[in-house]
């Protein structure tokens, strides 16, 4: 694989608690295992892409404690780059509570930590080693102005980014602009639309408004039923295989670290986003966050 893959993000240490069914407001339930694994948008990204053959590099932010030492070591098994993984020595690593019930689905709270603190220098450090025709994974986790600052920065096309607009928050056309594929969950394209995304059709309504903000391309990620790619020529629901989910957490992450390397190897776009499906329903009859991401073999 020649095309080099840059993941500028977050990196989180996961506490996941099983229970029946996930709580209401104001609401106690009794959970049962509880397991501690490495997570974080940026860092799951990045294991997914290198375990299916990807040449990784990590730019992210830990603390100066235990937690930061993990990751890093982890990401090291994974022969994951981490020469722009900095640390801070004021702030903690990132950590995320999570909770999974019976069918797989989850509740998430992160504490952001030193991802809060990954700034323009630290990213800018890297951004001056990437070759042109980079793929550039980013998501939200990290602070807006350093992820505004990166699209701004690589807006004159030399290298490709692709934008996971999670956790979901409303974005500005001017970045959309600056951005080759979004790839947001039914959630995250309702919050950006005002278009509520329910089945194939109301997808279509969604990307649309996407490609009219100046978004290149879109693939919006519909769980079990797989993914609509969309772009200036029209648009198609790329299915999922159909599998048993035990757990979702990652999943999104699992596919944009697989849609990057299928990219990074010359795949179409809609071929991209059929491995992407493939390897995502593999990761949700897993548990947990990087150790849910297949490697190229089980693929």
């Amino acid at each position: 694989m020649n095309v080099p893959i840059f993941v500028i993000g977050s990196i989180n240490t996961d506490m996941v608690v099983r229970t029946p069914e996930l709580p209401r407001s104001g609401q106690t339930v009794m959970g049962g295992d509880f397991l501690v694994t490495a997570g974080g948008k940026g860092a799951n990204q990045a294991v997914a892409a290198a375990r299916l053959g990807g040449d990784v590099t990590m730019v992210a932010n830990v603390g100066s404690d235990a937690f930061g030492d993990q990751a890093i070591a982890g990401l090291g098994d994974d022969d994951i780059g981490c020469a722009f993984v900095t640390r801070d020595h004021d702030a903690p690593s990132g950590v995320a509570l999570i909770s999974v019930d019976d069918a797989g689905n989850n509740q998430i709270v992160v504490a952001p930590g030193a991802n809060d603190t990954l700034g323009i220098a630290e990213v800018d450090a890297a951004l001056a080693q990437i070759p042109d025709g980079t793929i550039v994974l980013l998501q939200l986790e990290i602070p807006f102005e350093t992820v505004r600052h990166v699209v701004e920065k690589l807006r004159p096309g030399a290298c490709h980014v692709l934008l996971d607009p999670a956790p979901a928050r409303a974005l500005p056309a001017e970045l959309l602009g600056g951005v080759h594929l979004l790839t947001p969950n039914e959630t995250e394209a309702e919050l950006l639309t005002g278009v509520a995304v329910h089945d194939e059709e109301s997808a279509r309504r969604a990307a649309a408004e996407l490609l009219a903000s100046g978004v290149e391309n879109v693939a919006v990620t519909l769980g079990a039923r797989g993914a609509l790619l969309a772009n200036g020529s029209g648009s198609d629901l790329i299915p999922a295989p159909q599998v048993e989910a035990i757990d979702t957490t990652a999943a999104g992450d699992c596919f944009n670290g697989a849609l990057a390397v299928a990219l990074a190897g010359g795949a179409s776009l809609h071929d991209g986003v059929a491995h992407a499906c493939r390897v995502a329903s593999i990761s949700v009859t897993r548990r947990g966050a990087q150790d849910s991401m297949p490697y190229a073999s089980e693929v």
